[in-house]
This record gives C-alpha cells, structure tokens and sequence, in this order.
C-alpha cells in the first residue's frame, strides 16, 4: 500500500481528532523516520519530547525485549521484582522521597490534583469538597475531562462541559501579582509548567517560579510542577525549573521517562505529601507493571549514560542561534530552552510546516503561527546544519 492509500483508510475508519501532516511513517531509528514508501526524514518533534533518547533505541529495546519474556502485567494485587527498582531510580536522580507510577500524562496530572486535594483536607484542614488549585492562562496539561474543564483553549475543552470552573481559578501566565489576587483560604495548590510546551515553548518571566514556591511556602500551598513535555532533558536540564533553582513539592512526568516504548508516568513528592494517599484511594490497572517499571528504569539510565541533558543545552543553544540568524521579516520571535524551539512567525506556520516535510523534515505547527522544533536528544550537530539549510530556504521562500 502506498502513502494515500493509508491516509484513505484512516479517513475512513478513524476518529478525526488530529490534524497530522500526510506521512506514513513504517520505520524510525534514532533521530530519523522512513515512510512507507522509503522516504526519510529528520524527526523534529520527537512524538512530543516522548522520544527523547531517540527512535528504537537499542537500549531500551533490549530490556523491553527481556522483561517481555518474563512477565507484563501483574496488576498492583501483587507485587513485582521491577517496580522497587523504578522507585529507587526516581528517588536516587530527583531526590524526591516517593513515586506514584500512572500510564499516561494526563493520568499523572489526575494523581497530581487527587493528591492535592485529599493533602488540603487531612493535612492543611480544607472544608471538604472546597480545595482549589490555581492554573495559569495557556494551560496545557492533558485531555481528560476535568483538565480540559481548567483550559482557556476553546478546541480544547468546547463542547465537552459541564465543568467544575470555581475549584480551578485562572491566573495570568508569568503574572504573579495577578497570582497572588486569586489566593484565598481554600488554595491547595498552584499547578504550573515551567514553560509551556504547546502554548508555543512560553519562556516565563525570570523570578517567576521562585516567586511561586515562596508564596507556596507563606500560605502552606502546595507547588506543583508539569515536566511532562518540559523534563527529562529536553529543556537543557533535567527539570525545566531547575532554571529557577526551586523545588515543587509535586513534579509531574512522562513522555521521555519510557523512551517511546510502553506509556509510562508519574508523580514525585515526599512522604509528607504523597504519604496522605493510602491502599484502595487511588490506582491503575497497568500504572506499575514490571514491563514498564524495566523500560523506564533504563531509560533514565540512558538520558544519564549518554549525557542527553547536556546534549540538549549545547546543541539547542547552537540551533536556536542560527535560527534567529536566518535573514526574514517572517521571524518574529524564537523562543528556546534546550533542545526545545519556539519559531514565531508573522503568518500561518502550516504551510511551512508542510514544505518542511516536502523537503526531509518533521515538526509541527502550535497556535496558528508557531512551528516547534524538538528532535530527539540523539540529534547531531551535523544533522542540525543539514535542517538548518533546509529550515532557512522554506522560511525565506515559501
């Protein structure tokens, strides 16, 4: 079957719920893919920073492969020689007493809320059923229910009400003094990412997350942390807000903490936090299970080993300078922290993005105007210099 014949069954049979460019991709190793017709390209996405250690990579593989020959999937009725091994691997790189392992990121932004929330009434001494979190404009923290009900983003949450709007309350991104006016005595917590990943990578001000975590600290609040798409390395450290030197009480991660492999996500906290989740409260049929538990372990291992994060700091550093180099009035702005790429135009950035993927590269438009380029951290400087070229002729030409 050839590229349209494949576009046709998925427009057929499958929900219309994305926008994809018009590739079929068969195969992928490190930083590049090959559609089903032999065509490569250089991955400039990286399945949204989940791929982090690159495309099939061996390493992961070869635990992934083993695990499976032993066993998948207990469920948490048991226990499993894997799990421990995780927990001890997150402790020992994040210094955080506890994990709580989910699935997918949204999975992990519910724990996140649940655990603020029974934290406010046993601990802090809420009313119950009257905890509130404040989120930031530009949000974008998953596509469950509830998640989508605290998003400012129409495409993400019109239509699917009704929504619990009030337990919620909205600040301005980067805004603290606007912060500190939606405080009241039911604040929990003050939910964030360090930079927001599909608002367009948006940089906060400076002082802005120090600013949080003292006020947390004053008003006993907890500070929670999405490194979903921001950890892990691809900001140029291992947690974006690291930048800031602060510590949340709650860091949320996924994406990159299975290299692509198996869904696997998480909560960090010390024991003062996640010790108010006790037996029966919260779970997952599959959050825990000792093939993922094997995978994520060495993919940490990875992002370690191959200084992945250091990759990212020096080689995005490099890429984000030659593009705000390319000689176009087109180019607005170009936002960057690592490996991880803002390019704002003054026009609609999909056509640029479709003659990207006509000329060998992958990456994707964000709000309207903003092509994001975020290759996996395996990514050469060789390999940037040759999208490099490519990035510049589209954007001075098409």
């Amino acid at each position: 079957m050839n590229t349209q014949e494949y576009i046709a069954l998925e427009e057929q049979y499958g929900a219309h719920n994305y926008h994809p460019l018009d590739v079929v991709v068969h195969e992928a190793k490190g930083a590049w893919v090959t559609d089903v017709e032999g065509k490569k390209y250089l991955d400039c996405l990286a399945a949204y920073s989940a791929v982090n250690q690159g495309h099939c990579h061996p390493g992961i593989y070869e635990v992934f492969t083993e695990q499976a020959k032993k066993v998948t999937l207990t469920s948490r009725a048991f226990r499993n020689d894997q799990l421990p091994l995780l927990y001890k691997k997150l402790n020992e790189m994040t210094g955080y007493d506890m994990s709580l392992p989910m699935n997918s990121g949204a999975e992990a932004v519910e724990t996140a809320v649940k655990t603020a929330r029974r934290w406010a009434y046993d601990v802090k001494g809420i009313e119950e059923d009257k905890a509130e979190i404040i989120v930031a404009s530009g949000n974008f923290h998953g596509r469950t229910t509830t998640i989508v009900g605290f998003s400012d983003d129409p495409a993400s949450y019109k239509g699917f009400g009704p929504y619990c709007k009030d337990a919620f309350p909205m600040h301005e991104y980067g805004n603290i003094e606007d912060l500190k006016s939606k405080l009241t005595e039911n604040t929990c917590a003050v939910m964030i990412e360090p930079i927001q990943g599909e608002g367009g990578i948006v940089i906060p001000p400076e002082g802005y997350l120090k600013a949080i975590e003292n006020l947390c600290k004053e008003r006993d609040i907890l500070f929670i942390c999405d490194e979903i798409q921001a950890g892990l390395g691809r900001s140029g450290k291992l947690f974006a807000h690291y930048y800031e030197e602060v510590r949340p009480d709650i860091v949320i991660i996924g994406k990159a903490l299975s290299g692509g492999f198996y869904p696997v996500s998480a909560i960090l906290a010390d024991k003062e936090v996640l010790g108010v989740i006790h037996p029966g409260e919260h779970g997952s049929t599959f959050g825990g299970n000792p093939l993922g538990a094997a995978v994520a372990v060495r993919a940490l291992e990875i992002i370690e080993n191959e200084k992945l994060i250091e990759r990212s700091a020096e080689l995005g550093e490099y890429f984000a300078e030659q593009l705000r180099a390319i000689d176009s009035d087109r180019v607005v702005n170009v936002r960057a922290r690592g490996l991880w790429i803002g390019l704002v135009l003054d026009r609609k950035a999909r056509p640029y993005c479709e003659a990207l993927m006509d000329r060998g590269i992958l990456c994707k438009e964000t709000h309207e105007n903003i092509i994001r380029f975020a290759p996996p951290l395996v990514i050469t400087k060789d390999e940037i210099d040759w999208a490099l070229e490519r990035i510049s002729d589209v954007i001075k030409t098409v």
